[in-house]
């Protein structure tokens, strides 16, 4: 690791598990925290973070403490309980915010996910916002939970949408992008890293081209935040959203982030308990963002779980977790690079995440082989079908990295691909 990167955690203790980091010419020791993951057991080669990260202990403990020990409902309770569970709610928005680099905590939204944040501004601000005519962009490489939820607006309201091209390395090709830009549009949405590819965007330039027509810019974080500090101020977007499970926190949260005046345009998309200013049968009222958007019992403990894992990370540090991510992606490219019957896909530096095809062999039959062999990985088209396509497969399988992998589990992998290729000749 380098000198200016600290790590709470001691490193591996031999030598062989040295990393060298792809491109920088160094050796980067890797992460040592298998140990506060305790749903991988030993000799289990978990790759597919991507999809859904594994929980460290202090996560766990956090969701423990918050329905055994600290357990009330937020925001209506009198009683001292409820009150002290309503600051550390509210705490933990704060801590959402500065870890996103929001100006304020009430532009800070909890939804279920990524999916449900991407269609309440959909919803929300496409429903009231979008007329006949007016332009969405998105690109070949987006989720469907970022393809789909515009479809829907642009049906409701005449919208059109356009699809932006991927470079040769499979980027979103922002030149291309640009070109393709007019006043008409109104919404940029694009993946600040692929969840299939690992190919992170140029967010800033993103952001620059959007706002020279006018066009608001929302970012899917998902794969981001947990490989990569994120500063929504900085990177200049509009909309932010990740989901907390894949930043080893719980299921059934997320953050949508939106600035301050955006909000407070939008109309909320849920009715019920919590987002209301006034109710009566003749007119209703509505509470401020970001209540507004909030109706009904919160995901309390989910919460308390997220901040959790953002304490988590922010230990280990954002800066130590894509050194070690990116390591392991070079060690892994360069392995799977020496398997002539395997082809790699997306860029040499992609984040934490190697797709490939192995010749001839389904990418099911390549995951329950692995599986066999104690390796989980992800296969499939990854809720991408359209960079399916774009890739001329139906699908992939996926190796994706997190804090807890280490140079053993690409052994193991490479390993389970022999396997693979003996049995398919």
């Amino acid at each position: 690791m380098d000198s200016a990167i600290s790590s709470p955690h001691p490193p591996f203790a031999d030598a062989k598990n040295t990393l060298s980091r792809k491109g920088r010419g160094i050796d980067v020791a890797p992460l040592d925290l298998l140990a506060d993951f305790p749903a991988i057991p030993d000799g289990w080669a978990y790759l597919d973070t991507a999809a859904t990260a594994q929980k460290p202990r202090p996560v766990i403990d956090a969701i423990t403490a918050g329905y055994a020990e600290t357990y009330a409902t937020v925001h209506r309770g009198v009683y001292q309980r409820s009150a002290e569970m309503t600051l550390a709610f509210e705490a933990a928005r704060r801590k959402v915010a500065a870890f996103l680099g929001a100006p304020a905590p009430e532009e800070i939204v909890f939804v279920r996910g990524a999916t449900e944040g991407i269609n309440l501004v959909a919803q929300s601000w496409g429903g009231t916002f979008l007329k006949p005519g007016d332009r969405i962009l998105l690109s070949v490489l987006e989720h469907h939970s970022n393809i789909v939820p515009w479809q829907l607006v642009a049906e409701r309201t005449g919208a059109v949408i356009d699809v932006a091209p991927l470079t040769q390395d499979g980027r979103i090709d922002l030149e291309a992008a640009e070109a393709m830009l007019t006043e008409r549009h109104k919404l940029v949405a694009l993946a600040h890293v692929s969840n299939v590819l690992g190919s992170v965007l140029d967010a800033r330039r993103a952001a620059a081209i959007a706002h020279k027509v006018g066009a608001l810019l929302l970012l899917d974080g998902c794969q981001a935040v947990p490989r990569m500090p994120v500063d929504v101020a900085a990177l200049g977007c509009d909309f932010y959203v990740f989901s907390a499970h894949k930043l080893y926190g719980p299921t059934g949260i997320g953050v949508l982030w939106g600035r301050g005046d955006l909000l407070a345009a939008m109309p909320p998309v849920q009715g019920g308990g919590a987002m209301i200013d006034r109710v009566t049968f003749e007119r209703t009222t509505y509470a401020a963002p970001p209540a507004r958007f909030e109706a009904g019992t919160p995901h309390v403990v989910g919460v308390l779980g997220l901040a959790a894992a953002i304490d988590y990370v922010q230990g280990i540090g954002l800066e130590a977790i894509a050194a070690h991510e990116d390591a392991l992606v070079g060690q892994a490219r360069d392995a799977l690079r020496g398997l002539n019957s395997v082809r790699l896909f997306g860029p040499e530096d992609s984040a934490g995440i190697v797709s490939f095809a192995v010749e001839g062999v389904h990418p099911h039959d390549v995951g329950t082989i692995l599986d066999e062999s104690r390796v989980a990985i992800r296969a499939g088209h990854h809720c991408a079908q359209p960079l399916m396509a774009r890739l001329g497969v139906d699908a992939t399988a996926r190796a994706s990295f997190g804090v807890y992998n280490g140079p053993r589990d690409i052994d193991a992998l490479v390993a389970g691909l022999d396997r693979v290729r003996r049995i398919f000749g």
